[in-house]
């Protein structure tokens, strides 16, 4: 069963489809130079799963990391953070999970770290 969510920006001028096959699933957090610099909590979806429905020009792709491979997407607007394309499995993007609307972040608890730090 797959759910529909619709992920925005602040300023709304980006929409992004998920497909969700099973909910919110692979929570996460990151302690690489920029994740923990920002504080979101991620979630995994495959590649196929995210579309843009809205605002893909507004969108800024920040690279870093060896061999600038890390692709992080913000709006050019706002400045929020919507996904990235996973470093260590390129087949997956991340999502941050507070720019669902009806998703209360503050209600996960015990969320995994994963060591970017070490990349």
């Amino acid at each position: 069963m797959n759910k529909i969510e619709i992920l925005t920006c602040h300023c709304k001028k980006v929409y992004i489809e998920l497909k969700l096959e099973n909910g919110v699933e692979e929570l996460v957090r990151c302690n690489c130079s920029l994740c923990k610099r920002r504080g979101y909590i991620m979630a995994k979806i495959k590649l196929e799963n995210l579309k843009i429905i809205k605002g893909h020009d507004q969108l800024k792709i920040y690279k870093f990391g060896k061999k600038h491979l890390a692709e992080h997407f913000f709006c050019k607007n706002c400045g929020i953070y919507t996904h990235h394309r996973s470093y260590t499995n390129p087949k997956n993007y991340e999502y941050n999970v507070a720019c669902i609307d009806n998703i209360d972040t503050f209600e996960y608890k015990n969320i995994p770290v994963f060591d970017g730090e070490k990349l």
